[in-house]
C-alpha cells in the first residue's frame, strides 16, 4: 500500500491510499467514502478487489481521518468542497499517474452525491454506488424521519454552534464533521429537493452530463435507505444514469447485518463478489 499526500488546489492535505496488485488486471477502483467515515474501514475491501488485479485508491475528504486539521472548530469545510475540490484532486492524479487504466467510481452514500460535482466524473466507465438517496424525511420511514427531525432539526445545529464543528462521534455518527459539512448534511435531511438543493449551490453541475451504466446496492437492513429516496436520487441528479439496483438480503450475511456501512466490514467479504462482478 501507498501512503501519498495530494495538495488541493486551496492548499489543503489530502491522505489517500494506493492498493497496488501483484498482476494487474488494468482497472482501476476509486472509492468515494461516505460522511464521516475514514478510508480505512475500506482498506479489506480494497485489498480484496487489489487481489483481484485492480489499483484501489482510497482517501479521506478534508476534515476527516487523516486529512483532519489539528483543530475542528472553525475549519472550513462542506459536502461540496468534498466534491469540487477533493475528489478533484484524487481524480487530477488518477488522470495524471494511471491514463491507460479502465477506470471505475464506487460512491459509498454522499460518495455518491458528490459525483457530479466535478467534470472528471466522466472518466470512470461505470459506477458502484452503496447505500445512497435522497435522504429527505419525507423519502424515510416514519420512525427514521422523527429520529432525523429530532437530530438534525435540534442536536445538529444546537452542537454545531456550541463547539463550531459537529461532534457526530458523541452520537454514535462517525468522525467529527466541519460546521459546514453539517449543514450541508442537515440540507440533505429537512430540505424537500435534499442533493438537489446542494448542487444548486454549485457554480457548475455536470451531473445530468452523466451517461454512464450504474449498479446500485442498498441493504435489507438499512433504516436509512428507501426505494422511493434511491428513486428520487436518480431521477432529480442523476437522470441519465443507466440504473440498475440490487437488493441484499440480511440472510446474505454472514452476521445477519450489513445496515449503511457494513457491507464493507470484513465479515461480509462474500458480498463483495457481487460488484467485483460488475467490474
Amino acid at each position: 500500500m501507498q501512503e501519498i499526500i495530494l495538495t488541493t488546489s486551496d492548499e489543503i492535505p489530502i491522505s489517500i491510499k494506493v492498493f497496488d496488485p501483484e498482476n494487474s488486471n488494468g482497472k482501476l477502483l476509486l472509492i468515494n467514502a461516505a460522511t464521516g467515515v475514514k478510508q480505512q474501514i475500506y482498506f479489506s475491501f480494497a485489498k480484496y478487489f487489489a487481489e483481484n488485479g485492480f489499483t484501489v485508491i482510497t482517501y479521506d475528504y478534508r476534515g476527516i481521518g487523516e486529512s483532519k486539521p489539528s483543530k475542528m472548530k472553525g475549519f472550513d469545510s462542506t459536502m461540496r468542497i468534498w466534491g469540487t475540490e477533493d475528489f478533484k484532486t484524487v481524480t487530477n492524479f488518477i488522470k495524471e499517474n494511471y491514463p491507460d487504466h479502465r477506470k471505475f467510481c464506487l460512491g459509498h452514500s454522499v460518495g455518491a452525491l458528490i459525483l457530479g460535482m466535478n467534470e472528471d466524473a466522466a472518466i470512470f466507465e461505470k459506477f458502484i454506488f452503496v447505500a445512497t438517496q435522497d435522504a429527505y424525511i419525507g423519502n424515510l420511514t416514519w420512525k427514521v424521519a422523527i429520529a432525523g427531525i429530532l437530530g438534525f432539526g435540534i442536536a445538529v445545529p444546537f452542537t454545531t454552534e456550541l463547539f463550531g464543528y459537529f461532534p457526530a462521534h458523541r452520537f454514535g455518527l462517525g468522525e467529527s464533521l466541519a460546521k459546514g459539512v453539517a449543514y450541508d448534511w442537515r440540507t440533505l435531511i429537512l430540505n424537500k429537493k435534499s442533493t438537489s438543493r446542494l448542487y444548486d449551490k454549485l457554480a457548475k453541475n455536470i451531473s445530468k452530463d452523466l451517461l454512464q451504466e450504474t449498479f446500485i446496492i442498498y441493504a435489507g437492513d438499512d433504516p436509512w435507505v428507501t426505494m422511493k429516496g434511491m428513486e428520487n436520487l436518480m431521477n432529480n441528479v442523476y437522470p441519465n444514469l443507466q440504473k440498475t439496483y440490487r437488493k441484499i438480503l440480511v440472510s446474505e450475511s454472514p452476521k445477519k447485518e450489513i445496515g449503511h456501512v457494513n457491507f464493507f466490514r470484513s465479515f461480509n467479504k462474500n458480498l463483495w463478489q457481487i460488484p467485483l462482478e460488475q467490474l
